[in-house]
């Protein structure tokens, strides 16, 4: 079997599966990226400090959180 015809059965094994909408949903998911993520990565890790790491994941909101503040009250807890 080819490449191509592999592509072509596995694409249509997919579809009949998932149907067209989901399969090419999962296909896109493996798209390639393009760059160099690991010279990227250090460029940008080194600039950034412990401190400045810090106050950044401290300023995100925090997720599944059922406090009062977390859904907008401004009354104390």
């Amino acid at each position: 079997m080819t490449p191509t015809e592999l592509r072509k059965r596995g694409f249509k094994a997919l579809v009949d599966v998932l149907g067209s909408v989901d399969a090419v949903r999962f296909i896109q998911q493996y798209a390639p990226g393009d760059g160099d993520y690991t010279k990227e990565r250090h460029q940008w890790l080194e600039q950034l400090s412990f401190d400045d790491f810090r106050a950044y994941v401290q300023r995100q909101p925090q997720h599944g959180s059922s406090s009062p503040q977390a859904e907008g009250s401004t009354e104390a807890p």
